[in-house]
């Protein structure tokens, strides 16, 4: 799928390991300027929130952000991930365990109201029971991201950006999301 120039592309942010002498928060600002080099322009920024570590103890507590950019050429999917991923890596990112801590993870949430790689692909990992989430991975993007309406640590700063933006498989809209989520889930989100 290409994106098109001035394509809308929906990110989130997270860090909680220092890197090269910067804080997390600082490295998120760092990554969000370098990602104009790669092509991907930024439109809005949300604010930065702090996020304890799960499980509670595991580290230093997350610093969250979310960002709606632009693209200023028309490009693949496969080359945005490239670019987000060569981000990361600028800033010290190692892909060695799934959901640990890290000095940055910049994860692709949406890209416009596309669906991929198929509506039944993105509804079956979307409804994938909690337990089965921890034990496997998509082999593949899968657009929106499948858990995005289950974080409150995406949707509290992706509302700063995208209050509007409505999911195109269940309709709900961020702010509709955000509301279905435990309140203490929300509450757990807070500003920097």
């Amino acid at each position: 799928m290409n994106v098109g120039k001035n394509g809308q592309l929906l990110v989130a942010f997270g860090a909680n390991l220092p890197f090269d002498g910067a804080g997390p928060a600082e490295t998120i600002l760092k990554s969000v300027a370098a990602l104009s080099g790669e092509g991907l322009q930024l439109f809005a920024l949300s604010r930065f929130f702090a996020t304890p570590c799960f499980p509670a103890g595991a580290g230093p507590d997350y610093v969250n952000a979310a960002a709606l950019l632009t693209c200023s050429e028309d490009v693949d999917l496969t080359s945005i991930l490239a670019r987000l991923h060569a981000v990361e890596a600028r800033f010290g990112r190692e892909r060695a365990q799934r959901w640990g801590m890290r000095t940055l993870d910049i994860d692709l949430l949406a890209v416009g109201d596309s669906v991929l790689p198929d509506a039944e692909t993105q509804d079956r990992w979307r409804l994938l029971p909690p337990e089965a989430q921890v034990r496997t991975t998509p082999d593949r993007l899968i657009l929106p991201h499948p858990r995005l309406q289950d974080r409150a640590f995406v949707l509290v700063p992706l509302a700063d950006v995208a209050p509007d933006w409505v999911h195109p498989r269940t309709g709900l809209g961020v702010l509709q999301m955000l509301d279905a989520l435990p309140p203490e889930d929300r509450a757990a989100v807070k500003p920097l």
